[in-house]
């Protein structure tokens, strides 16, 4: 083992692939940082996207909820004419037993 010679393509090739394995993980970082920059840019352009899409469902929910406003009055105000119609009825209901109490023992 004292006079062990190591040929020169060995030497060679050993440099070759650390060379080789250097070049490859640098081109790995290389990679990684452009996907790194792609999804920032992406998540920024959702980020809008989202922001856009939230304001405008506002303002649509917003007119809904004005048209809804509108029919609930509009449904107080019928169902205020309903208790009316009834308290009307029940006026009339007693008003007609006093008077067939009255008439009752009448003929025609």
């Amino acid at each position: 083992m004292e006079n062990m010679k190591l040929p020169i393509t060995v030497i060679g090739i050993v440099i070759l692939q650390i060379s080789g394995f250097i070049w490859w993980t640098a081109q790995q970082a290389s990679t990684i940082y452009d996907l790194e920059e792609t999804v920032s840019s992406m998540s920024s352009s959702m980020a809008i996207a989202d922001r856009t899409n939230l304001k405008r469902d506002v303002e649509d929910n917003a007119g809904e909820i004005s048209e809804l406003w509108g029919d609930v009055n509009g449904l107080a105000m019928s169902i205020m004419q309903i208790n009316e119609i009834k308290q009307r009825i029940s006026t009339i209901e007693v008003e007609m037993r006093y008077i067939n109490r009255d008439h009752e023992g009448m003929e025609k």
